[in-house]
């Protein structure tokens, strides 16, 4: 079932943007519950595929939980991720444990406003373009924002976290 968010109501990730004085534009589109993907979101918004990012959650063997920040056509490298966190071994969280530990579900998962501050990895092509999108809370919803603003504000470490799993990379 296709819905689109016509009333855009500020999430919480909006909202601490806006407490940090941190600019970015909200970009509604249409959410497609038997598709989530990031291509999805991309066509949506028309725009690359490399410039929409998704936020996934994992667990590493000695750091606990942390967020990478990847493009959409990509997965995180979990050896990469793993080294530049400083674990010997990372893996994805179920998603059955995703709302407990983020307050987000899957396709409306932000790396701005979980429950806690995790350890933030945001790939490295974030900074190869003035904005990014990335989720803002909730399906149906995505932040523009300049890459070095969320980089700011996540304190997030930049890296080569990820590789391509898609055609088009």
């Amino acid at each position: 079932m296709k819905q689109f968010q016509k009333n855009i109501e500020k999430t919480n990730a909006a909202r601490l943007l806006d407490r940090a004085k941190v600019e970015y534009e909200l970009v509604p589109y249409m959410v497609d519950d038997q598709n989530l993907a990031a291509q999805h979101v991309a066509n949506q918004l028309c725009e690359p595929i490399e410039r929409v990012f998704k936020t996934l959650v994992l667990h590493g063997d000695k750091t606990g939980y942390i967020v990478c920040v990847v493009p959409g056509n990509m997965e995180v490298d979990l050896k990469a991720a793993a080294r530049l966190s400083g674990n010997k071994k990372i893996e994805m969280i179920p998603m059955k444990e995703l709302l407990s530990v983020t307050g987000y579900i899957r396709g409306g998962c932000s790396p701005i406003g979980m429950k806690r501050k995790y350890p933030t990895y945001l790939h490295v092509t974030a900074t190869s373009f003035d904005t990014i999108y990335i989720s803002a809370g909730i399906r149906g919803l995505q932040f523009k924002i300049a890459p070095l603003d969320l980089i700011e504000f996540t304190q997030a470490e930049v890296g080569e976290i990820a590789d391509c799993q898609t055609s088009g990379c």
